[in-house]
C-alpha cells in the first residue's frame, strides 16, 4: 500500500501529458532535411493552439491573382514529389503559394491509421488560410494531393463557412462528397491512378454536378504521383485556376 501515492502520482502525470497522434519527431526530421535544400520561397513557422509550430514554405508572386495553399499526401513533407514543382512554379504564373507540413505518423503507418490526425490537420489548414488572408489575398484556393484531400474534406466539414475561391483535389483516395460545397472543385486524377482513386471517381463526380465551374479531369498516362508528368500536372492545375478565379 505504501506504493499507492507513487502510483497515483504517475497516473496523474500520464493524464496531464498531452496526447497527439502526430509524430513530431519525424516531422522535425523532415524539416531538418528540407530546409537546407529550399531554393525557392521562404520557410514560415506557423503555430497551433497547443503551441506546436509547423513548417510551411511561402512563395510570393508579383501581382498575385490569388493565394494557393498546397497540401501534400500521407507521411511526406511540403516540398516532396509533385508538391515541389507545384509550389515552386505556380508563382511564375501569378499564384502565391503556401505549402504546408501536414501531420505525419511513423514511416510504416498505413492510410487507415491517419484519421486520428485529421483534427490537427484541420487546424493546420485553418491556420494556413488565416495566414494567407492576413497577407491580403482576397482569393484563396487549395491544391491538395491524396491523403491531403481527405484531410481537407475534414477541414471543410469542421469549417463550413470558410470562404475559398476553389479547390483542386489531386488523386483523392475516397468517395469525397463535394455536393455541399459552394465553391468550384476540380477533381483531378491520373489515368493509371491507384485503385481506390479510380473506383471512387464516379461517386466523386456526382457531387460536382451542381456547380458549373466544377469539373473532373483525367490526366493521360499519369499515375498517382504524376511521375514524369510534372509539367502536365502544372498545366492542368494552372489552366483550371486561370479559368476559375
Amino acid at each position: 500500500m505504501r506504493f499507492l501515492p507513487l502510483m497515483v502520482f504517475g497516473l496523474a502525470l500520464v493524464l496531464a501529458t498531452p496526447v497527439t497522434a502526430s509524430d513530431y519527431a519525424r516531422e522535425k526530421k523532415w524539416a531538418d532535411e528540407v530546409l537546407p535544400s529550399v531554393m525557392t520561397g521562404d520557410p514560415v513557422w506557423l503555430e497551433l493552439s497547443g503551441g506546436h509550430k509547423f513548417l510551411t514554405l511561402y512563395t510570393e508572386a508579383a501581382g498575385a491573382k490569388a493565394g494557393v495553399i498546397v497540401i501534400h499526401g500521407m507521411g511526406v513533407h511540403p516540398d516532396w514529389g509533385l508538391i515541389g514543382p507545384l509550389r515552386q512554379q505556380l508563382p511564375d504564373h501569378g499564384y502565391a503559394t503556401l505549402s504546408v507540413q501536414m501531420p505525419v505518423q511513423s514511416a510504416d503507418a498505413k492510410g487507415e491509421a491517419y484519421p486520428v490526425t485529421f483534427d490537427e490537420a484541420a487546424e493546420r489548414i485553418k491556420t494556413a488560410v488565416d495566414f494567407m488572408a492576413a497577407k491580403g489575398y482576397r482569393k484563396i484556393a487549395l491544391v491538395t494531393h491524396s491523403m491531403g484531400c481527405r484531410m481537407t474534406a475534414h477541414f471543410l466539414e469542421k469549417n463550413p463557412a470558410t470562404d475559398l475561391a476553389a479547390w483542386v483535389a489531386i488523386g483523392a483516395p475516397a468517395a469525397l462528397n463535394y455536393g455541399k460545397l459552394k465553391f468550384p472543385v476540380l477533381d483531378l486524377y491520373g489515368e493509371n491512378d491507384l485503385p481506390p482513386v479510380l473506383t471512387a471517381a464516379n461517386a466523386r463526380a456526382k457531387g460536382l454536378r451542381g456547380n458549373a465551374k466544377s469539373a473532373q479531369m483525367v490526366a493521360p498516362k499519369a499515375d498517382h504521383f504524376f511521375d514524369g508528368k510534372d509539367a502536365l500536372l502544372l498545366e492542368m492545375v494552372r489552366s483550371y485556376l486561370d479559368k476559375t478565379l
